[in-house]
């Protein structure tokens, strides 16, 4: 850094490097922390690494440079294997979560939000497809690849068609096994890419709504008045989830499940707010919610009347 500065770290901390700035006389001196933030501001690290090249052999990124890192959770019983898996996977640039069996792998998806899931097939509480459906049941889609020591061809057809990314066989080499988590990481993010909401694409039609028309890919509204009122992300899905399920009573839990995810950290009053927006947008043009009602201690019901002149069978 010039003039005879030093960076030193100190003791580590769960928040990352103690930093400790010092003179060429070994003296605190604070008047570094500038001179670091124009360093940083270049481009470069703390340790005077350029953060805009790609050596032959890069270093470890550091957290101030470094890209965010996918967490994979690697589900294996034999233990020596999942430590070395769990280390080329960390030297790859990816953080892991070790579960030995199927119970803990599925209480921390629960709670989690995972970017892929490294399975094995046989494992001493159930076996790997077990765990899947199961994931699937809950609605937690995590992409997936199966690895195991099983070579019968039966079960790779199995695990693909229950909605595995890919199916690699024991023993394998490191490389390939990173290659291929990229690209399953890379077909997924392109399949997300045109979501708005977790309910709702770009791609989407337009869709009528109590006299209105939605548009997804403009996010905006169409209204009978001839004006057009944009709206956010989250109030696209809640109307949405409100169209698909007209008629019914639906919690709080399961139109936030629907529009945030199932991992999402989103409290009734966050909901609300959004809910208030959606029913200003249509009473400022003219037509009313009073449809979407309240169902004090559980959630909402939505019945849109029926459409004008329609015949009742009998």
């Amino acid at each position: 850094m010039g003039n005879g500065a030093a960076i030193k770290r100190g003791a580590r901390a769960a928040s990352g490097d103690i930093l400790v700035f010092m003179d060429a006389d070994g003296q605190h001196n604070a008047e570094l922390i500038p001179k670091l933030l124009d360093r940083l501001e270049q481009g470069f690290d703390i340790d005077g690494n350029d953060c805009k090249k790609s050596p032959q052999s890069p270093p470890t990124p550091h957290p101030m440079c470094a890209e965010p890192r996918p967490l994979i959770v690697v589900v294996e019983d034999e233990a020596e294997l999942a430590k070395l898996i769990c280390e080329h996977l960390e030297n790859a640039g990816m953080m892991t979560q070790h579960c030995d069996r199927c119970a803990p792998a599925l209480r921390f998806l629960q709670r989690n939000f995972a970017n892929l899931l490294l399975l094995d097939l046989n494992l001493p509480d159930a076996s790997g497809f077990q765990l899947l459906a199961e994931l699937k049941q809950l609605d937690i889609n995590v992409p997936t690849i199966f690895l195991t020591g099983n070579t019968m061809e039966a079960n790779k057809v199995k695990g693909l068609e229950m909605g595995g990314d890919d199916y690699i066989t024991k023993p394998f080499g490191y490389p390939e096994l990173i290659a291929r988590i990229h690209a399953v990481l890379r077909r997924t993010e392109s399949k997300t890419d045109f979501n708005v909401t977790k309910n709702v694409r770009t791609t989407d039609g337009p869709f009528d709504f109590l006299g209105a028309k939605v548009h997804p890919e403009r996010l905006d509204i169409e209204f009978p008045n001839g004006r057009s009122h944009k709206i956010g992300r989250k109030e696209l899905g809640i109307l949405a989830y409100l169209r698909a399920h007209a008629g019914v009573v639906i919690t709080r839990k399961e139109i936030i499940h629907s529009v945030w995810g199932i991992h999402a950290d989103v409290r009734s009053r966050s909901l609300d707010q959004y809910i208030v927006k959606v029913r200003s947008a249509f009473e400022q043009n003219g037509l009313s919610l009073d449809c979407f009602k309240t169902v004090h201690g559980i959630g909402y019901i939505f019945e849109p009347p029926a459409p004008a002149g329609a015949a009742t069978k009998k």
